[in-house]
């Protein structure tokens, strides 16, 4: 029974992963295409509806950990994933006039490139049971690179969008009403915005030692 519920878990976790890979080179070819023909403008709108499914997908991660499918900590992959979904759906999607923006470009860039070569590695550890160490070293190094302009691409993005949503009232509750309960997203995004002061770095550092116990572990064996 042991050993049908790890085949089930390797097949699943395998299609998974193989599944999110062909999502994310879908969004980067996109991506390219884009700009090599006609310009950052554009790149939102080719990339949209393959973008929100593979982020969007992303959720089923957190449960994994959860249900303990996987090793990764809750803790690491729970505000990655939700930073993550509130720039895809809270800004992107639901402002518009910031989606012609250069910084959708790096973001959309940063985040395909750094789960196209995580998935490939995840995909091929449970598939095969272990990953060419070229991989690995990509895996746990282009991070480096990629996380600070992913997560400036974050920011920046929040912040351009700050005035559409100070000016719309999106998804604001004013009171009275029968709630007896108010609440602001331009506020709100300036709390998420603040979040990632601290949060990045602390990210970082934890992706460091991550790195380290990785590649360390890989020269032993």
């Amino acid at each position: 029974m042991e050993g049908s519920c790890s085949l089930i878990r390797r097949v699943y976790l395998t299609l998974y992963n193989w599944a999110a890979l062909v999502g994310w080179f879908q969004v980067l070819y996109l991506a390219v295409k884009t700009l090599k023909e006609s310009g950052h403008e554009g790149v939102y709108d080719a990339v949209e509806r393959p973008l929100l499914l593979a982020q969007s997908a992303a959720v089923l991660e957190i449960l994994h950990g959860l249900v303990g499918l996987v090793r990764s900590p809750i803790t690491a992959t729970l505000p990655q994933i939700s930073s993550r979904l509130y720039v895809t759906w809270g800004i992107l999607w639901s402002f518009p006039e910031i989606r012609n923006h250069i910084l959708v470009s790096s973001l959309v860039t940063s985040w395909s490139i750094t789960e196209i070569i995580r998935y490939s590695f995840f995909g091929m550890k449970e598939a095969l049971g272990s990953a060419p160490s070229w991989l690995m070293w990509l895996r746990y190094s282009t991070f480096l690179v990629l996380y600070p302009t992913g997560i400036a691409s974050e920011v920046g993005l929040i912040y351009v969008a700050l005035p559409y949503i100070q000016k719309s009232e999106k998804y604001c509750i004013r009171m009275p009403n029968k709630w007896n309960f108010s609440f602001d997203y331009f506020y709100a995004a300036l709390l998420v915005f603040g979040i990632y002061v601290p949060g990045g770095p602390h990210m970082y550092s934890y992706m460091l030692k991550q790195r380290k116990r990785a590649l360390s572990k890989s020269k032993r064996e």
